[in-house]
Order: structure tokens, then sequence, then C-alpha cells
């Protein structure tokens, strides 16, 4: 009986320590590809978003929904993108939409502004668009507004440092002056459970 004890339990052991080394939530990312959005580039943010992330998915690429179209602007509303996305994930999930297509969203009293992407503060799906960013430095500044929407999911808002990826652009692309995430915005993800170093 005792023999049986101590396998018991160093099995229970050997359980709590593989299950520590997951995301204790069970939250899982899903990277959505849309429309004709380059293989190469998903992989990519994919491989980029393990290191944050447990459990990522990559989904095959779906069309954009028609509904999303702006014909006028010849681009996608990216909140009508989000509806959208938010439909096909479960309630323990995050999804970040992957777009090549110019992206906007209704910002003040300007119905269509353009955007590098968008996500709800909290919100469970975002939108980044490779569209507006430097053609010469394109995986690094997409990585970097796919951390910035997911920041907005966890609940994040627009931060005062320069350097954090959660500053506001401003219509701008300041993306290049962005090293990390500053302190108080890696906390706060760290302390939902994210793994930043």
């Amino acid at each position: 009986m005792l023999k049986f004890q101590k396998v018991f339990l160093f099995f229970i052991q050997v359980i709590s320590t593989s299950c520590s080394s997951l995301n204790t939530d069970g939250r899982v990312v899903v990277i959505q590809p849309l429309g004709g959005f380059p293989e190469a580039q998903t992989d990519s943010v994919v491989e980029q978003l393990k290191s944050i992330a447990f459990n990522v998915i990559r989904r095959k690429n779906l069309p954009f929904p028609q509904s999303a179209y702006y014909a006028e602007r010849n681009r996608y509303k990216a909140d009508t993108l989000i509806d959208y996305l938010n439909r096909l994930i479960g309630k323990d999930s995050i999804i970040i939409g992957l777009s090549a297509n110019d992206i906007s969203t209704t910002k003040g009293k300007i119905k269509d502004w353009g955007v590098m992407g968008l996500g709800y503060t909290p919100g469970r799906a975002c939108v980044v668009s490779t569209f507006r960013l430097s053609k010469d430095n394109t995986k690094e500044q997409f990585y970097k507004v796919a951390l910035h929407e997911f920041g907005h999911t966890q609940g994040l808002q627009h931060c005062q440092k320069n350097e954090c990826f959660m500053r506001d652009a401003e219509g701008g692309n300041p993306l290049d002056s962005e090293t990390g995430f500053c302190d108080f915005c890696k906390n706060y993800l760290k302390n939902m459970g994210w793994n930043l170093n």
C-alpha cells in the first residue's frame, strides 16, 4: 500500500509539473489570415507569438466577409471584421485577423479613418494590416502592431511612453521607435498570465 501511495504521489507531482509549464487558464491565441494574406508572413507571426503565448493556432485563410467591404475607399471596416472574427472562436480564445488590405474604422467625426490595426479594450478579437507599414521593415513592424492590438484585447489602454508598443500612433507610423512593452504594460500582461520576460 505504501509503495502504491508513493507511486501515486510521484504521478501527481509529474502531472502538476507538466501543467505548470502550460498557460494555466487554457487560453488559445488563434491566428486567422484573411483574403490572400501571404502564408510566409502568417507563419512568421505565429512563430513570434509563441514567445508570449503557449497555445498559438494557425488557421487557413478565409475570405473577407463582404459585409466589411467599404467600396468607396476600396478597403475593409476593421470593426466589422472584429465582429466577424468574434464569431469564429470560443470564449477562452483570442483571435488576431491578418490583412494585407487596407482597413479603417470610425474615429470621432471621421467616418472612415485608415488604421494599421484595431482591437477593443478589452475584447477577444483584433485585426492588423500590413498595408500602412514600412515596406523596408514590414515583418518587425507588423509584429509590433499585432502585439499592440493584442494588448488592447487584454485591457491595456494607450501608453504615454514613446518606446512602448502600446503608444498611440496618432495617424502616423512611429513603430521603429518602439522597443518593447514598458514596465507597466509588461507587468500588466504578465499578471494576466502571458509569458513576457
